[in-house]
């Protein structure tokens, strides 16, 4: 007949010990209990890295630095990162379909801007962090 934790014979070994211990270590310090939080919000951190992982390339932070003072059209953008509408549009569209940034049309002339305040925060970070003397 098996014996649970609690009838044990005092002179078996307690199996109670190391699960307080990392029960223990799992609690948040006062300090660290902002960080615990955002961990438990999954969705804000799925947001997060997927505005990252748009963010990752050189040309779309540029495109985005270009948006963070207003709405721009597509040849102003290509003209301003100097390279070709075909790569400007391209990177457009990851940033779209990221949800960070929004189009309209005007006539011929397609015009973008950002969707979402969140992002010209964190191009200003971003400037602020990389950019400053």
């Amino acid at each position: 007949m098996a014996t649970s934790p609690r009838t044990a014979p005092k002179n078996s070994p307690k199996k109670s010990a190391p699960q307080a211990k990392s029960a223990k270590a799992a609690k948040p310090s006062a300090q660290s209990g902002d960080i615990f939080d955002l961990i438990g919000k999954t969705e804000n951190i799925e947001q997060a890295a997927m505005a990252m992982q748009a963010m990752a390339h050189p040309l779309r932070i540029k495109i985005l630095c270009l948006l963070s003072s207003g709405e721009i059209a597509v040849g102003e953008i290509v003209e301003a990162v100097g390279t070709t509408q075909g790569n400007v549009s391209q990177h457009l569209g990851i940033l779209k379909a990221s949800g960070m940034i929004t189009s309209r049309n005007e006539g011929k002339k397609t015009f973008y801007r950002i969707d979402d305040k969140r992002v010209i925060k964190i191009v200003a970070m971003t400037r602020d962090a990389f950019c400053s003397n």
